[in-house]
């Protein structure tokens, strides 16, 4: 009987096989290149990540004597299948199934279709992604396609703008890599939060019973008022202070990459201003459909992390220089609070006095 309980209570709520095979399936496919075209880009993206992380390592000053590894490049439904293996190693502790519910593969098929879904239309637009939990030490994906179809949509230098994209997720590698409790530390919270909202039966209907009001209320607020809206999701005092601390680290961690990525110059990127702008101009676009899901999935707040974070990295570097902004890897107490990310100032009062 034990071992029965046992095998249900480690029944996953998200079937992530059956999402990853949803997702790769439902993706559409790349842009069509001529094939040296295609070869030119894939070899770059994979040498360039070397090149892009001794940049990286210049301008911050992190991971001196660490290996310099080249990235993998990927195509689309590379991505979505890397992607499902990531969020269930981060997850996977976390998203148990109550013993005793017979309903739980219906429930877990169901999650991963729908999460399926949601892969494929992520998969077209992600440049690129560091993955901390693929592996002993972590995977640094690049999506050959998306990187073409951006540069041509942008009419930007090929080469440039691989190595800007190679910056950005190098700056994500060695944030991960060179700061050694930030994995654990990331992996503690993620599973903190989820299992609050996992916990019990009751717990999980409650949650799904709010969640439609929650998006709708999302969807009428500007800035960080969707955010406050999917933050009354949470139940508990702890699991607020839990998802603060997590969207202050994520905030951190996009704006920090955003801010070297541009940083590094244009002795490494001479088109570094023009992509910039460009790519920007892009984020902010779309059509009504496109908003629409962007807004559900929440890549428009994603979109305001980017910028919130790279203003507190850009401040507090200029205040207190690189090696001062540094101070915020020494432990998880040196972390901005999410309302020192928007005040800067009050975190280099806190920690530098």
């Amino acid at each position: 009987m034990n071992s029965t309980v046992s095998e249900e209570k480690t029944r996953p709520v998200v079937d992530w096989s059956l999402a990853a095979s949803t997702g790769a399936f439902l993706v559409r496919g790349g842009p069509s290149v001529p094939r040296t075209e295609a070869r030119l880009a894939v070899s770059e993206l994979r040498e360039l990540t070397v090149d892009a992380e001794a940049h990286v390592r210049e301008l911050t000053g992190l991971g001196a004597g660490l290996p310099l590894l080249p990235g993998e490049v990927v195509d689309r439904p590379g991505w979505v299948r890397s992607a499902a293996a990531g969020l269930d190693a981060l997850t996977g502790n976390a998203l148990r199934t109550l013993p005793s519910n017979p309903l739980s593969p219906v429930l877990a098929g169901s999650a991963g279709v729908q999460t399926g879904v949601v892969l494929a239309f992520l998969a077209s637009r992600v440049l690129g992604q560091y993955d901390p939990f693929g592996g002993d030490r972590g995977r640094l994906l690049l999506v050959a396609p998306n990187v073409v179809t951006a540069q041509h949509a942008m009419q930007v230098p090929g080469r440039d703008f691989r190595m800007w994209v190679c910056l950005h997720e190098c700056t994500h590698r060695l944030q991960f890599t060179a700061v050694d409790w930030l994995r654990a530390y990331f992996a503690d919270e993620v599973e903190r939060l989820v299992s609050g909202l996992t916990e019990d039966q009751d717990g999980v209907t409650d949650l799904l019973g709010r969640l439609p009001e929650a998006i709708r209320e999302a969807r009428r607020a500007k800035a960080d008022g969707g955010v406050a809206a999917l933050t009354r999701l949470l139940r508990s005092p702890q699991q607020r202070e839990v998802f603060d601390r997590l969207l202050a680290l994520s905030t951190l961690l996009e704006g920090h990459a955003d801010y070297v990525m541009d940083a590094v110059g244009p002795d490494v990127v001479p088109a570094v201003e023009m992509i910039r702008a460009r790519f920007t101009a892009r984020r902010s676009g779309g059509g009504l459909l496109d908003r629409l899901l962007r807004t559900l999935l929440g890549i428009d707040a994603k979109i305001r992390q980017y910028a919130q974070g790279s203003a507190f990295t850009r401040h507090v570097v200029g205040r207190v220089g690189m090696s001062g902004f540094n101070a915020v890897w020494t432990s998880p107490n040196t972390l901005p609070t999410r309302a020192e990310i928007t005040d800067p100032e009050a975190w280099v009062r806190r920690v530098h006095g």
